[in-house]
């Protein structure tokens, strides 16, 4: 049976060397260890005894990068790059490497929101995209709650989604704030009506909860629309609590939901290529990228039509999304945990993806403490890689410092996870026998 392999030695066996000249990698671990406990979960030899049974893997042509969920934390997101080997940081900027120009670097979604500074990430995304590195963007939940939240404020107000602002636009309010900082004037803040009229607009109206009831029927099931009605209260709680923490006015709240909507879905704005590009699937070989996971749906499309169609379809629907959008397949890439909420994932569907040859989901979406994680789930093996980057989510869950970690995928069949909440870089290598 293929399993985990025991090889084991000094990074510069396997790793780029690491351009860090002010030593802010100190911790990198350059020593690399076999993954642990990959090798002892019967959950997990059973995938990649499935995998050798239905034509073994397919690696990557070259190296691929993954990093997940910078939420807005551009030094983290570019000290991951360092610690992948991608770049070399210059005063006022960065280059690729001779490694980074070879490798493909996938930004696994979640872009968006937490902080310290989502234009910040935007324009380090931008300038590793003028490098001429080959760049994928998958979205992430984030990213995609950001645009339901100003399209709920700028589209047609109806029962189905004036409420969405609350229910999807808490968590961005840093990057509104932001937003409203660099691009809105003082001419266009004194062109908005007064601030109850400001509220009212960002804000469900009276009766919401009747004409929600009525008009979700046809898009959601009957717990849903309950757990909608029941939660929006607490909500609405929250919201204005967070939005006394960044700061704002409903009016000023309006100017940057406008002003988001110009800057992030016209095209020609400033940041419009972010959501332009965005994909939500990527495969190369045996591996597919997501944020999050699959439905027996989705396999079914990816089988049939590729990542190209399922691209396609995430794009045009996600444009014009609803609940009923986001509590389905296509969302469910971008939000599931495999909780009896989401959409299923059952043996059907995964001996469609074994079929054609895909064996393993890199996904961000569960941050981890200590590093990438292997689980098997649903039948599927999956290398979790959210390793807790950005500053505010590491202040509130107890990690030190800015984080810093790169998930390593080469074309020997060698996949790296490294990170610097742990001691030393793990090792994987599935399709190799011991």
């Amino acid at each position: 049976m293929e399993h985990v392999s025991h090889w084991s030695g000094h990074a510069a066996d396997l790793l780029p060397p690491v351009h860090d000249p002010h030593g802010q990698l100190a911790d990198l671990p350059r020593d690399i260890a076999p993954w642990p406990g990959a090798s002892a979960q019967p959950q997990i030899s059973a995938c990649l005894e499935r995998a050798r049974s239905n034509g073994g893997w397919q690696w990557p042509a070259r190296p691929v990068i993954f990093v997940s969920d910078t939420h807005a934390d551009a030094e983290g997101f570019l000290r991951s790059l360092v610690a992948a080997g991608v770049i070399r940081r210059e005063a006022g900027g960065f280059s690729l490497t001779g490694f980074g120009r070879s490798a493909r670097i996938i930004v696994g979604g979640d872009s968006l929101d937490k902080g310290p500074s989502n234009l910040d990430l935007l324009d380090a995304l931008a300038a590793l995209r003028a490098s001429g590195a080959e760049l994928d963007i998958l979205a992430g939940n984030h990213d995609l709650r950001m645009r339901m939240a100003v399209d709920a404020v700028r589209g047609p107000r109806s029962a189905l989604r004036e409420h969405l602002f609350v229910r999807m636009g808490r968590k961005i309010l840093p990057a509104l704030r932001e937003v409203f900082d660099r691009f809105v004037t003082g001419a266009e803040l004194d062109a908005l009506p007064g601030e109850a009229a400001c509220a009212a607009r960002l804000t469900p109206g009276p009766d919401w909860d009747l004409r929600f009831a009525g008009a979700a029927r046809d898009q959601l099931r009957a717990s849903a629309i309950a757990r909608e009605i029941a939660k929006l209260d607490e909500k609405l709680a929250k919201f204005d609590r967070e939005r006394a923490k960044v700061g704002m006015t409903h009016r000023e709240l309006l100017a940057a939901v406008l002003k988001c909507h110009e800057v992030f879905f016209v095209p020609g704005g400033p940041y419009a290529w972010f959501y332009e590009e965005m994909e939500v699937v990527a495969r190369s070989g045996s591996l597919l990228f997501v944020h999050a996971g699959l439905c027996d749906s989705m396999c079914r499309l990816l089988v049939s039509g590729g990542p190209d169609a399922v691209n396609a379809r995430y794009r045009a629907e996600a444009e014009q999304a609803s609940l009923g959008f986001y509590f389905g397949p296509l969302a469910n890439l971008v939000r599931t945990k495999y909780r009896p909420s989401d959409c299923e994932l059952t043996q059907a569907g995964v001996d469609l993806l074994t079929r054609d040859g895909l064996h393993m989901i890199v996904q961000g979406h569960v941050n981890n403490h200590t590093g990438q994680t292997l689980r098997a789930k649903c039948g599927l093996l999956h290398l979790e890689g959210d390793v807790t980057l950005d500053r505010a989510s590491r202040r509130l869950e107890g990690l030190d410092g800015i984080g810093a970690g790169a998930t390593l995928i080469f074309p020997s069949g060698d996949v790296i996870g490294l990170s610097r909440d742990y001691p030393m870089a793990k090792h994987f290598a599935p399709g190799r026998p011991a």
